[in-house]
């Protein structure tokens, strides 16, 4: 298991009217700023098109860590990369042709993941163990801040970490992480966690992810 936790704060909670002063508050604690790119076509939200969120990209003093939940992803996904993202993952679902799209946001400087709806196998994506840099598994259905973190995700996370094994990929999980959730998704071999609605509604956004990564790295 990797022993390096990385916290990535989600700005789908934040209040994005002061955007630039909420990611002021965790740019000196957080790894990387979390963007939630959603269409309203592959999942049932809008939040940035192509052009606020590159705006986002290239003034953030935290790099940022882009996750694409939109439809025909497979182009969209190398323009991110080319825009100063720095990591670019796109969903299993919606991609076409993945070791394609991957190897181009790789190319264009980018560290390239696929991630996974509750409800889709790990073990079908398994052979592109070589391609990605790290697996996003959902501990909620995309779409929405603020769910309830599923339990039952983790024996994906506990396959996922086995498939990965001694390789240098990191495995995220995204979706209810709270103190008292990320003890659980840690324990199942995660190693990067988005949290949202925990950090921008807190009363000390930077505490709580202070707090957040000292729950993770309990032994």
């Amino acid at each position: 298991m990797s022993s390096h936790i990385r916290i990535t704060p989600s700005i789908l909670n934040a209040d994005l009217q002061n955007l630039s002063a909420e990611i002021s508050k965790i740019a000196s604690v957080s790894d990387l700023l979390h963007l939630d790119v959603m269409d309203d076509r592959f999942v049932p939200n809008f939040t940035f098109d192509f052009e606020s969120a590159s705006k986002i990209i290239s003034q953030s003093p935290l790099p940022v860590d882009a996750h694409l939940m939109v439809a025909d992803v497979d182009s969209i996904a190398i323009e991110y990369a080319e825009t100063g993202a720095a990591s670019v993952t796109i969903h299993v679902e919606a991609v076409k042709d993945i070791k394609s799209t991957l190897r181009g946001i790789r190319r264009a400087g980018a560290r390239a993941a696929i991630a996974l709806k509750p409800g889709t196998d790990i073990d079908r994506y398994s052979n592109f163990i070589d391609d990605v840099d790290m697996f996003l598994i959902m501990t909620v259905e995309p779409g929405f801040g603020g769910q309830k973190f599923m339990a039952d995700m983790m024996e994906k996370v506990r396959r996922t970490r086995a498939i990965i094994g001694s390789r240098p990929i990191w495995l995220q999980v995204d979706g209810g992480i709270s103190l008292e959730t990320i003890e659980i998704a840690r324990e199942a071999g995660a190693d990067t966690f988005v949290a949202g609605s925990a950090v921008f509604n807190s009363d000390d956004p930077a505490e709580m992810i202070n707090l957040l990564r000292a729950r993770a790295e309990r032994e």
